[in-house]
């Protein structure tokens, strides 16, 4: 019974995800915005918001181990989202107009896997003296403001035009509501998925990696899928790769908020995640790169088709890091 409470709520939270990314969509078409910033800082901040309340939640539950699962175990869910939509739409992909502030990015997230990956490998206490809070939290603040900078400053042209009547303030409104529903749902989520933890002893990485990190990264499943089907590329990029660096964001606000307990928690799952995460990561690099140097060669058909071979081989090994992080998860349990 557990598991249909779950699937219940995860049915919500996917409800309120989809109208909210539908809202900020409508508000994309009414301003001017890049389509950069709008998909991974604006939408990926919407689509995040589960991860970040499912994770405060946890600390208010006194399990903070349940944090590092569900923010490593989105990221890298995340990037096999984009491995997915790549692999299947490899040649609208090729062709499609990128920008070049999520590479940027992505070298940002390099750098938050690294900061805590030092944490968790090394050992050394790396909080601040007289107080709980961690220095690699306020290096990841750092990292998410350079992130952002270079997505607001990139060259985003939408295709899209505005062909809804309502207004600015009518959107805003749908949108918060929306919003508040989505915090409910997440709030839920991580309760149930706390008492499948107690119940099944599966471990706090493992369980928030599993059923948090997969069910709040539903929405920006949802919401790339729903881009990509209006050839909107570069947003879906965004609101992939903005989501991970945003979900680094919760890191640093639940180190505040947890006070003495422990949010960089040490388990064989957490090193798993960081390992398979920056694999994840570096793969999407290559991909965009491999995408970038074929829109400046302008490649004949035959280099093309090589190059949609390419992207598709690591579409693939993206998503094969995915499902490799779980089968190791579970032999170590």
């Amino acid at each position: 019974m557990i598991f249909v409470w779950y699937l219940m709520a995860a049915a919500v939270l996917v409800l309120f995800s989809i109208k909210c990314a539908d809202y900020v969509d409508m508000l994309d078409k009414k301003t001017n915005l890049s389509g950069a910033f709008i998909g991974g800082v604006i939408l990926a901040a919407v689509t995040s918001l589960p991860e970040l309340i499912t994770s405060i939640s946890a600390v208010a539950l006194g399990n903070p181990g349940l944090i590092i699962g569900n923010v490593l175990g989105s990221d890298v869910f995340n990037l096999c989202i984009f491995g997915s939509l790549t692999l299947v739409a490899v040649k609208a992909f090729r062709r499609a107009k990128v920008g070049s502030s999520h590479l940027k990015t992505l070298v940002c997230t390099v750098l938050a896997y690294l900061t805590t990956g030092f944490v968790l490998f090394s050992g050394i206490d790396t909080t601040f003296p007289g107080v709980s809070i961690n220095i690699a939290s306020v290096i990841i603040v750092v990292l998410y403001a350079i992130a952002c900078k270079f997505m607001a400053s990139d060259d985003g042209e939408s295709d899209s035009e505005d062909d809804n009547d309502l207004t600015i303030k009518q959107v805003v409104v749908r949108f918060v509501l929306c919003a508040l529903g989505l915090v409910a749902a997440s709030i839920v989520i991580t309760k149930i998925t706390d008492m499948i933890d107690q119940q099944y002893q599966l471990g706090a990485s493992l369980a928030g990696a599993l059923f948090l990190g997969v069910a709040t990264s539903i929405p920006e499943l949802t919401s790339s899928i729903a881009l990509v089907r209006k050839g909107n590329f570069n947003a879906m990029v965004g609101n992939v790769v903005g989501s991970n660096m945003f979900n680094y964001i919760i890191f640093s606000v639940a180190d505040i908020l947890a006070f003495r307990s422990n949010v960089y928690e040490v388990s064989p799952d957490s090193k798993l995640l960081i390992i398979f995460g920056l694999a994840s990561t570096f793969l999407t690099m290559i991909s965009l790169a491999v995408k970038w140097k074929n829109d400046s060669e302008k490649s004949v058909k035959k280099n093309s088709l090589v190059v949609n071979g390419v992207i598709m081989l690591l579409g693939l090994l993206i998503c094969a890091s995915y499902v490799t992080f779980i089968v190791c998860s579970m032999a170590n349990g």
